[in-house]
């Protein structure tokens, strides 16, 4: 949000960042660039995982005995309340006001939603860096937030040697 008086110049303030993970090394990267922006702008990080909704592949014959998708999307949502912790825990993030955001749906959608209910100055996302087939197949949820987002979105790439091992 810009704010201004009329004696002096415009200045940007930044009062909330929302940070989407997926506890990802590449989510890490974004994670440091949205500490360094918080600790320099004094701002407070809200930091989402989207647990999306599982979708049955049609005409799996797998050997094993297939999971019920309530399981594994309890199993999801298990593993979120337990990563989000230590996301905020970590050193980058240390004596930031930090807070943790468990959502359910689309992630891009939920990303957009959220920064919108809160009113946020700011989203850091990091992209995963996939072309060609795998970016056909998986769309990119840093596009589409980009593309929907009310508010100026940081996308943060990884680095090439993150990004091959993607």
């Amino acid at each position: 949000m810009i704010a201004s008086d009329k004696s002096g110049p415009s200045t940007l303030q930044l009062r909330t960042i929302l940070l989407p993970t997926d506890f990802s090394g590449c989510a890490n990267f974004a994670l440091a660039y949205a500490a360094a922006i918080a600790r320099a702008a004094n701002a407070k990080v809200i930091c989402i995982y989207v647990v999306e909704p599982i979708v049955p592949a049609v005409g799996y014959t797998g050997l094993a005995e297939p999971m019920a998708i309530a399981d594994i999307s309890e199993q999801l949502e298990d593993s979120a309340e337990r990563e989000l912790p230590q996301v905020k825990k970590c050193e980058e993030l240390h004596g930031l006001d930090v807070e943790e955001v468990i959502a359910h749906g689309d992630a891009a959608a939920e990303i957009v939603r959220v920064a919108s209910e809160r009113n946020v100055d700011l989203i850091v996302i990091s992209s995963h860096g996939r072309t060609g087939l795998g970016r056909m197949i998986f769309g990119s949820t840093a596009e589409a937030v980009v593309r929907h987002a009310g508010c100026p979105v940081l996308v943060v790439k990884p680095p090439p040697e993150e990004e091959e091992s993607q």
